[in-house]
């Protein structure tokens, strides 16, 4: 017994005065979670409080009010065919359509411009001064309201599920998950299924990623970043990301992206909040759901891409002065893996061949406002007594 007293004895001595808690730093310094949820912050509340002029309309509900059962003889080319053109490829004509613009005073997001403005909204914490007119955008769509607007869902699920979607946050030089004046991130891209439960559609924690570094280089990142009560908070990037849904892959891209993250060290939660390019947000929407799966949640993409464009508030094309891009943000939920280490001259090599410009926004078919519909350019009267505003 003396003996065993003893060699306890000697462990204990051996051991740290005091053991640093989970919280208080990751092992080596570096924690990397990976993205199993993402969609649109909006203000949604169960009375739709901020969508006052009601839910907007879909393709269906407009079809049938351009074109009404009056017995009148159509073609294809004149009715569907030229309402899948308004989508496909769309203009900033005035829209035949009212709009329903989501209302404020309150919407998530971040303060993008550090001004409070007239058009800005107020957080649901009491932040002034929120940048999202993609809230005024899409807010009164019923496809993009939450908590169970159908495109929500299977982009929220999907993120989780496919491959391509894979996004990694990578936190290296952390002293601690609570407070650290300066950290680096990383932004990536993995490779790997992520772990989940036996039901499929639940993160775990734990799991392990590669990263692509072949086909992933142009979603590299690296910034500075800082943790403020267990908050990670990060300087602007402009920010390519993969949205894949139903495996139609996209791109999307962030002008001035900043990521505000609850961290914890099995999860990172929160916003990423920037500027969204217009045009490569549209080649997701139109890439990826069909005219007939828009009308689930009674979405036009032509009436959608008009309030968009009539909407943005950032990078202004130096020949017209019109806006490209619009202020919103993502909720976004990361959830801890390990990362497995990159070979070091393959990440050299990735870093070297990057782009990190703007990606490839559509088919090269672009028509002036005027050629979109002749309705629209003045050249005949609507049906229905439909005016253009």
């Amino acid at each position: 017994m003396r003996l065993a007293s003893r060699i306890a004895a000697l462990l204990l001595a051996a051991l740290p005065l005091s053991l640093p808690c989970a919280a208080d730093a990751p092992p080596g310094g570096t924690i990397a979670y990976v993205i199993t949820n993402m969609s649109w912050a909006l203000q949604a509340t169960p009375e739709a409080k901020e969508c006052p002029q009601g839910i907007n309309d879909g393709n269906r509900e407009q079809f049938k009010k351009l074109f009404p059962d009056t017995g009148v003889p159509r073609n294809l080319v004149d009715t569907q065919l030229r309402r899948e053109i308004d989508g496909f490829h769309p203009t900033t004509s005035p829209d035949l359509f009212p709009f329903s613009e989501g209302q404020g005073p309150i919407a998530p997001g971040m303060d993008l411009d550090g001004v409070a403005g007239p058009e800005d909204f107020t957080s649901p914490e009491g932040e002034a001064g929120i940048d999202n007119q993609m809230q005024r955008a899409i807010g009164c769509i019923a496809n993009y309201r939450g908590p169970d607007g159908p495109i929500r869902f299977f982009e929220d699920e999907m993120v989780l599920r496919e491959n391509y979607n894979r996004l990694i946050v990578e936190l290296s030089g952390v002293n601690s998950l609570s407070d650290d004046p300066e950290v680096r991130v990383r932004i990536s891209r993995g490779r790997d299924k992520v772990l989940v439960d036996a039901g499929g559609l639940k993160a775990l924690p734990g799991g392990t990623q590669r990263m692509d570094l072949r086909w992933g280089a142009n979603y590299l990142r690296e910034m500075k970043g800082r943790i403020a009560g267990g908050v990670l908070l990060t300087e602007p990037v402009d920010l390519l990301y993969p949205w894949d849904v139903f495996y139609f892959p996209s791109d999307q891209y962030m002008f001035g992206a900043r990521f505000r993250l609850a961290l914890t060290p099995t999860e990172a939660k929160g916003l990423i909040a920037g500027y969204a390019d217009i045009e490569t947000w549209y080649l997701h929407m139109v890439k990826n759901w069909s005219t007939h799966h828009q009308s689930y949640g009674r979405s036009s993409a032509p009436s959608i891409y008009k309030a968009m464009r009539r909407l943005a508030d950032a990078q202004p094309d130096p020949q017209t002065g019109a806006n490209g891009a619009i202020s919103g943000a993502l909720e976004v939920k990361f959830t801890q893996m390990q990362l497995l280490p990159p070979d070091p001259a393959q990440l050299a090599d990735a870093l070297a061949r990057r782009y990190t410009g703007v990606p490839y926004r559509g088919t090269p078919a672009p028509r002036s406002p005027g050629e979109e519909s002749d309705i629209a350019s003045g050249k005949a009267v609507a049906p229905n007594g439909l005016v253009s505003r």
